[in-house]
C-alpha cells in the first residue's frame, strides 16, 4: 500500500504535538520554568487529539517492505539494559477479577497477530517492520477488567520507564503483547522478552521489557509524558 500524502489534519496534529514533545526531549531537558506551561500544552494536545485519533485499522505493507536492521533504531533508558530475570512472567493486575501471572510460553498459546506496519518515532523518523504477539484483548479477557477500569499502566525493567494508555487504545485489535520481530524472537534491542506495540501509537507510548500491566480507574503518567509528551501518542 502506497503511503498517502500528510493531510490538513495530520499537519494540525503534528503542529499541536512537535513543539511541548521536542522541547522537552532535546538533551534531557525536562521544561525548567516553562514546565507547568508544557503540561498545559500537553493537556490541550490530548483534547484535542482525542478528537483527531482515528481507532480504525492501521495500513498493512508487503514482508518485501520491511526496513533494513539499521533504519530501525532501538532505544532504552539503561544502559546496559539489565539482563531479563531467569522467573520472568508479565504480571497482570489491579481492577480485575482474576489476577495473574504470565509467562511467555502462557502468552505464545494465546491467539496469535502478525502484520507489517509502519513505526512513527516522534523523533521523525518511521520504518516498516513484522511484529508477532498477543492480542492485548486475549489477556484482558483472562483476567476480566472490572466496570471501573478505563486504563492501563505499563511498568518496566528498563530504569524506571512506565508509561499508561486508554482503555480504548488498548483493546484496538492491532495492540498486541509483542515477542517477535521480523519472524525472529524479540531482542534486547526491540524490548525482549516482551514489549507493547501498536500501529496507532508513536513509538515512545510502546512500551518496551514489560513486567507488569495494571488496570486502572485514573489515568497513570508516563516517563516522557510527565516532562510534557501528548499523553494520547496517537499516529
Amino acid at each position: 500500500m502506497n503511503d498517502r500524502p500528510f493531510s490538513r489534519r495530520d499537519l494540525l496534529r503534528l503542529g499541536l504535538t512537535a513543539g511541548a514533545a521536542s522541547l522537552a526531549g532535546a538533551c534531557g531537558w525536562q521544561g525548567g520554568p516553562l514546565q507547568p506551561l508544557l503540561r498545559g500544552v500537553s493537556r490541550l494536545n490530548d483534547a484535542v487529539g482525542e478528537g483527531l485519533t482515528s481507532y480504525a485499522l492501521a495500513p498493512q505493507y508487503p514482508v518485501s517492505a520491511r526496513s533494513k536492521d539499521k533504519d530501525f533504531p532501538g532505544y532504552a533508558r539503561s544502559h546496559p539494559v539489565p539482563p531479563v530475570a531467569p522467573d520472568w512472567a508479565l504480571e497482570v493486575g489491579g481492577l480485575v477479577g482474576k489476577p495473574m501471572r504470565l509467562s511467555l510460553e502462557m502468552l505464545k498459546a494465546l491467539p496469535r497477530v502478525t502484520y507489517t506496519v509502519k513505526h512513527h518515532c516522534v523523533e521523525g523518523w518511521s520504518a516498516i517492520g513484522t511484529w508477532t504477539g498477543a492480542p492485548l484483548s486475549s489477556v484482558a479477557a483472562l483476567v476480566e477488567p472490572a466496570a471501573a477500569a478505563k486504563f492501563l499502566r505499563f511498568d518496566t525493567f528498563d530504569a524506571g520507564y512506565y508509561n499508561g494508555w486508554d482503555l480504548k487504545s488498548a483493546l484496538h485489535p492491532q495492540t498486541i503483547l509483542a515477542y517477535a520481530f521480523n519472524d525472529r524472537a524479540l531482542t534486547q534491542k526491540h524490548g525482549a522478552p516482551l514489549r507493547l506495540y501498536s500501529p496507532i501509537k508513536l513509538g515512545y507510548k510502546l512500551t518496551k521489557y514489560l513486567t507488569k500491566m495494571t488496570f486502572t480507574a485514573e489515568r497513570p503518567g508516563g516517563y516522557w509524558e510527565d516532562q510534557g509528551y501528548p499523553w494520547l501518542g496517537g499516529v
